[in-house]
């Protein structure tokens, strides 16, 4: 189930923004912290994997709210950029610019955390 979040989540692909610090993970980011379109994205990649059915939106829409509580969209937005740079080769085949920073390995770890919590509370 983590491979189907982790697609969801290749297919809601961000620009990357301005690069911050490693910070530890928040505890509760603002309910209104993520932008509809991002919310959109991941719920309807999340479920073109899961099948397109009501029951995915449901589960879909859950697992978003669950990472958009447990993480900043700034730090999704940089996950999601790593991630997407990753899958493509990165910039000229320079993969490891997006894999290995400390700065980036904290923010695909914080996401995994939180993709790791929306699947207990939202796939099981």
């Amino acid at each position: 189930m983590r491979a189907v979040i982790a697609i969801a989540m290749l297919a809601a692909a961000l620009r990357l923004g301005a690069a911050e610090a490693a910070t530890p993970p928040a505890a509760a980011a603002p309910a209104n912290d993520y932008p509809t379109s991002a919310r959109a994205d991941y719920v309807l990649g999340c479920m073109a994997s899961n099948g397109n059915t009501r029951e995915a939106l449901m589960k879909c829409s859950c697992s978003i709210d669950t990472i958009a509580g447990l993480m900043p969209y700034s730090k999704y937005e940089e996950a999601e950029t790593a991630l997407s740079l990753q899958a493509g080769g990165g910039v000229g085949g320079r993969v490891g610019l997006f894999r290995d920073p400390p700065e980036i390995k904290a923010v695909l770890e914080q996401l995994h955390r939180a993709q790791a919590e929306a699947n207990l509370q939202c796939f099981e």
